[in-house]
């Protein structure tokens, strides 16, 4: 049963305190790392016979069994698939950069340039769910910043093949290459590169444990989006809310995995006891109810505020990776909010809304790293380079400056490197 906490008389630690895996798979992870980094396909192969039991004669899925999957995917989900990537390609494209020049002084020019990562590697999850909905939100965004070839890899399903519904999210959203191959040894493979799976610049996209610390060990060898935890939930609720409503909303993320998070915030005590009954009430009819179970006995709470200005105080101190505001007036509270992922205002705004078909991007910063961290955008896939131009004319005026400071840092050949240049003897007639 979730379990219901008074703010004023319980210990902070409690309010915060978080259960998660504790089981170190830092050596297993690095063990496959590197048996794919020596022994590419061969080892790729062996683990997914191993892990997905699947014996695989090659890696890659062709243009045509790609097309074979969009067509035989279910036709309404092919449909708001389409819908659900206008909106988030709408939403995205406003994150676009463009590059700049700057020039406010004769002879200087000073500039940006936003350039496009060549190729990204998209992890797809698989195993206990297929997730369509991943495809779109880290393929879209890429796209849209220009990246040149997106490759994605999935665990296969025990026939070997790809689910039809991830083939066709592929499909709609561009990726230009899909393999099936999952787990810590995809990872390696777009780090490193294989004979068959090309190696890439950056890797975007959720994952289990395994995948999570594959991402982080791989990490200056390739880009990384971020290391993804558990999914959370934290909801600001009043008390005028329907606790049926708030009870659906936590369990929408308790389903997604053992160790996720679901907490209610509230200042009603009453809210809370009927939330605490409304859980229990709906968990049991959920397809996942045995993951949903051990997500709430573990990680789930209720806390009851003693304001909702208190309630907004915890949840900025959590820093959740989805933030629902429950309240009546739920903008008097948004300028409030500095640390979550992505918040939902209101009570017609569940989170699931986010995860599937609003537009702005799911895949979020979780694990407290809200306080420094951001979703996936655009931004992910672009690389910034700058330049500058001088004239000697203008360089001279700013000789003595750059010399001066040089030599107060003791670093002699930096200002040398720019002295010399006005020294008769060693002076080139530039302009």
């Amino acid at each position: 049963m979730i379990r219901i906490l008074k703010e004023a008389e319980t210990n902070r630690g409690e309010i915060f305190a978080r259960e998660d895996p504790v089981d170190s798979v830092e050596e297993p992870v690095r063990a496959i790392l590197a048996q794919v980094k020596a022994r590419g396909d061969e080892a790729l192969k062996e683990y997914t016979k191993a892990f997905d039991g699947v014996e695989l004669t090659s890696l890659e899925v062709g243009p045509g069994a790609v097309d074979e999957g969009f067509r035989s995917a279910d036709p309404l989900l092919v449909e708001i698939l389409y819908r659900a990537a206008e909106r988030i390609a709408a939403f995205h494209q406003h994150q676009v950069r463009n590059s700049f020049l700057v020039n406010e002084e004769d002879g200087i020019l000073m500039g940006q340039k936003v350039l496009p990562l060549a190729r990204v590697g998209l992890y797809v999850p698989g195993g206990t769910a297929a997730y369509p909905s991943s495809v779109l939100m880290n393929c879209i965004p890429a796209k849209l910043a220009g990246v040149k070839e997106i490759c994605m890899v999935t665990p296969p399903g025990k026939n070997g093949k790809i689910p039809p519904n991830i083939l066709a999210a592929a499909r709609i959203c561009g990726v230009d290459r899909v393999f099936r191959v999952g787990g810590a040894q995809a990872v390696a493979a777009l780090a490193y590169g294989t004979e068959s799976i090309p190696k890439v610049d950056k890797i975007v996209g959720p994952g289990n444990q395994f995948v999570a610390e594959a991402k982080k060990q791989v990490f200056g060898q390739v880009g990384i989006d971020m290391v993804a935890g558990p999914s959370e939930i934290l909801v600001i609720a009043d008390g005028k809310c329907r606790p049926e409503i708030v009870a659906a909303d936590l369990l929408s993320q308790a389903e997604h995995d053992p160790n996720a998070s679901a907490v209610l915030v509230t200042d009603s005590a009453a809210l809370a006891e009927a939330v605490q009954a409304a859980v229990e009430e709906q968990l049991p009819k959920l397809l996942r109810k045995d993951i949903a179970r051990a997500s709430i006995d573990r990680n789930g709470k209720i806390i009851v505020a003693q304001s909702l200005d208190t309630a907004v105080e915890i949840a900025n101190e959590i820093a959740p990776e989805h933030l629902e505001l429950c309240v009546e007036q739920p903008f008097d509270y948004l300028d409030k909010i500095q640390n979550a992922g992505s918040v939902f205002l209101g009570r017609n705004c569940p989170e699931a809304l986010g995860d599937y078909f609003a537009g702005p991007n799911h895949t979020l910063p979780t694990s407290g790293t809200a306080r420094f961290s951001s979703p996936l955008s655009v931004d992910d896939f672009v690389k910034k380079m700058q330049y500058t131009y001088y004239t000697k004319r203008a360089l001279e005026k700013a000789q003595m400056s750059v010399s001066n400071f040089a030599k107060k840092e003791g670093l002699t050949g930096h200002a040398r490197s720019v002295d010399i240049r006005f020294d008769p003897a060693f002076a080139e007639e530039t302009p």
